[in-house]
């Protein structure tokens, strides 16, 4: 993590926003929705013309007109003229989007002491946020994979999990409900985050797996040499104290071991079991999830893929 001596919290306007975001010489997708009308724009443009006050006058014309307007939140390729994945020229930002209870999920995110301060919050509509750090050294898959470990540990929406979505933009409305909401963000760090900050990226059965012929698969280890089954363990019980669903918990460990252990299935039941009795001495013997629920189960199915079907896809839904 870059080093920061001191930093004063400091909320931005669009433009500054933009800047804080992305070099100047970054080309970024802007998107314009305006529901009501069935029209969607994208204009794809360096960050410096995106903050300049001829283009800002021009979104705020489409946000009073009924739009909502985002940006985002990886620059594209220098040749690029779509916003798809395979534009993407870096991974600058990581990012959630807390479209229940966000409250919860940001004194979550404060307080748990595995992840670490956010670059960006943003304020969104009564109850939602997004939440934005400022990242480097992370390929595509890594990041893919960080962006659904977030969503899982702090119940963001998982359909936003892609390289290339854009977020909404301060200093304008939200006109997708009847009453607008003024977007607000707050910079709370200048801080530049790498993968090893994010400690529950390396317990998460989201976590890319890369095994070369003739290694055995193993997960990325802290340097305190905790086991791999201690890992499965403690995101087992992480996962239990956030209310996850132990049969999708089984098969999530299940498939995230399947190359290494010989039942899979087993280990997993296993361990979650094992996770369920150390949490349970902790709580009342009323409050612990029965584990007869889930014992019985022997299939699983494997979770269903969440795309983004609109126009434009890679947009905040909210």
């Amino acid at each position: 993590m870059t080093t920061v001596n001191s930093f004063t919290p400091r909320q931005l306007s669009a433009s500054q926003y933009a800047l804080a975001l992305h070099q100047p010489e970054d080309r970024v997708a802007v998107l314009v929705r305006n529901r009501a009308r069935s029209q969607t724009i994208q204009r794809i443009l360096l960050v410096e013309d995106i903050a300049s006050p001829p283009f800002q006058d021009w979104l705020k014309e489409q946000n009073d007109a009924g739009a909502d307007i985002f940006l985002g939140m990886n620059p594209l390729r220098a040749n690029s003229f779509t916003r798809t994945k395979e534009s993407i020229r870096e991974i600058r930002h990581v990012y959630l989007d807390l479209d229940e209870d966000a409250p919860a999920s940001l004194r979550a995110i404060r307080t748990d002491g595995n992840t670490p301060l956010p670059n960006f919050i943003l304020d969104t509509s009564p109850e939602k946020s997004q939440v934005v750090w400022r990242v480097d050294g992370l390929d595509k898959e890594r990041a893919e994979s960080l962006l659904r470990s977030l969503a899982n540990q702090f119940h963001g929406d998982l359909a936003a999990t892609d390289i290339s979505r854009v977020l909404r933009m301060p200093g304008f409305a939200n006109r997708k409900y009847n009453e607008s909401f003024p977007v607000r963000a707050v910079q709370g760090t200048d801080a530049i985050y790498h993968l090893r900050d994010f400690v529950l990226y390396e317990d998460s059965p989201e976590a890319p797996r890369r095994v070369s012929e003739g290694q055995s698969a193993s997960r990325r280890i802290s340097s305190g040499h905790r086991s791999q089954s201690e890992a499965d363990w403690a995101y087992a019980k992480r996962a239990l104290a956030r209310g996850d669903n132990p049969d999708q918990l089984i098969q999530r460990i299940a498939d995230y071991r399947a190359e290494d252990k010989a039942d899979p299935l087993y280990y997993a039941r296993h361990t979650v079991e094992k996770a369920q009795a150390d949490s349970h001495r902790d709580r009342r013997p009323d409050a612990s999830p029965k584990l007869q629920d889930f014992k019985q189960s022997t299939e699983f199915r494997p979770q269903e893929a969440i795309t983004d079907k609109a126009e434009g896809r890679g947009t905040d839904r909210r």
